[in-house]
């Protein structure tokens, strides 16, 4: 049995991937604020600290443990261009207190987030591992955090692992942002009978991949010394038009509302396609079609819209 402590575990992916490890027989440790997260979302079986990734007196819940997994993050890209004194907090100074309270534990391996927004002046697609582009305040402090995982790599004994997250979507996905993800958003308003906003024209395109695909992922980087040292691209390697998945989830709903479109977003690539062949190279694949998770997701939601009321409003 490992030990592994994921931080943001009452996130979306990180409560996703708490899940899974507690099925396979992992003990489970978990840090969150609950400033996003959700304290219902973290499973049965985790050893909860509510608690800062930049307190110190959080140091003491890494005692013990094999391997983090740092998943925390200021991470909806509006909200990081409103504040980036907050968004560096978090992303880059919440990460180096993460780096160190792992190295003086003594843990084996950190695994943390980075992202696709690292490509986004990146004209060339599909986007590959040996080059970054970042130009939004969230992208640019997911660069910071690359480069403090390369020196704590460079300067302790500690094993790492970035893993560069595409559009991860499925159950659990994080509605309650100021711009919830667009999967998510389309469904709840459709099921409220609303019309759901597109920003812009629609033509927007992302790699989209579904959650339990990427922990397939995350629990190799447990065990396969091969990912030590590296950085991996996690998506489909395919792309879908924003009006496509409005399109798709309409269909599998039945309903003809048609869509309200404003202004588009700043700071957001007009496409996203990871190359995820250094993935597949240590024999992983994404396996879940693209409609097979969406009606994952709508099943999900809409047990919320229908138990939680301020999902209803």
């Amino acid at each position: 049995m490992t030990t592994v402590l994921v931080t943001g575990v009452a996130g979306f992916i990180g409560s996703n991937l708490a899940e899974r490890l507690l099925r396979q027989g992992h003990r489970v440790i978990g840090i969150d604020n609950l400033a996003y997260g959700v304290v219902e979302q973290v499973p049965d079986g985790v050893d909860f600290f509510e608690t800062d990734i930049r307190d110190p007196e959080s140091y003491g819940a890494y005692d013990g443990v094999d391997v983090v997994f740092h998943l925390a993050a200021k991470n909806c890209i509006a909200d990081c261009q409103a504040d980036p004194v907050e968004t560096f907090d978090i992303n880059v100074h919440g990460t180096a207190h993460v780096f160190e309270a792992a190295c003086r534990a003594g843990v084996r391996k950190v695994v943390y987030a980075e992202s696709s927004a690292l490509y986004e002046g990146d004209r060339s697609l599909p986007s590959v591992e040996s080059s970054t582009s970042p130009e939004s305040f969230y992208a640019l402090s997911k660069e910071a955090g690359r480069l403090l995982a390369l020196g704590y790599q460079r300067f302790t004994p500690l094993a790492f692992t970035g893993l560069r997250y595409f559009c991860v979507y499925g159950p659990r996905q994080d509605y309650r942002r100021t711009i919830p993800p667009l999967m998510s958003a389309f469904i709840i308003e459709l099921l409220q009978g609303k019309r759901p906003t597109i920003y812009g024209t629609g033509e927007k395109r992302r790699d989209f991949v579904y959650v339990e695909d990427v922990n397939d992922f995350h629990l190799q980087c447990i065990e396969d010394p091969r990912t030590d040292g590296r950085v991996f691209n996690l998506g489909s390697g395919r792309s879908h038009s924003v009006r496509e998945i409005f399109d798709l989830i309409s269909g599998i709903l039945g309903t003809t509302v048609d869509p309200i479109y404003a202004g588009d977003l700043p700071g957001e690539a007009f496409e996203t396609r990871g190359d995820i062949t250094a993935a597949k190279g240590l024999g992983w694949g994404p396996h879940t079609g693209l409609e097979d998770g969406l009606r994952l997701s709508i099943d999900y939601i809409r047990g919320l819209v229908e138990d939680d009321p301020t999902v209803r409003e």
